[in-house]
């Protein structure tokens, strides 16, 4: 009689280096595609945000002339340009003045016309997205660009 016997491997728990190597290669690689389309979407987002405090600073404008009959003296100081007295200073303007994106500024004024700006903040991802303006008449700039001047096809907010 023969007794036979079998003697029963020890299941592997676990992953191999190779298992793993191919895994961490896997995260790379979605990593390095979805980082820049994110960084855009924060980029957007942002812009959007400097675009809905540039309505409500005009929302302020048209307050200040509704008191003042005029734009004029609704910056800093009293000034007709610079930093807005009437409104937050800074875009988004549910942050903190140290988090902000963009700083607004009146651009022109006179007593019956304005241009206001939010332009980005050096060091922050917006820096190199231009400046984005609203006109007393409607108008809408976004400076695509980052040139400085408004051209014919940038007076758009989705262009």
């Amino acid at each position: 009689m023969r007794i036979v016997t079998y003697t029963l491997r020890k299941q592997q728990k676990g992953f191999s280096l190779i298992e793993l190597m191919i895994s961490v290669a896997i995260i790379g690689i979605i990593a390095t595609i979805a980082y820049p389309s994110y960084q855009g979407f924060v980029v957007n987002t942002n812009r959007g945000a400097a675009q809905a405090d540039l309505m409500s600073l005009a929302a302020a404008m048209e307050r200040h002339k509704a008191a003042s009959f005029s734009y004029k003296g609704a910056a800093d100081s009293a000034a007709d340009t610079g930093k807005p007295a009437i409104f937050h200073q800074h875009s988004p303007s549910a942050e903190l003045y140290a988090n902000r994106k963009y700083d607004l500024y009146i651009s022109e004024s006179s007593g019956s016309a304005y241009l206001i700006e939010a332009k980005p903040v050096t060091g922050t991802p917006q820096a190199d997205d231009g400046n984005v303006a609203f006109y007393s008449d409607g108008r809408r700039a976004w400076d695509i660009n980052n040139n400085g001047t408004y051209s014919a096809t940038e007076f758009c907010w989705s262009c």
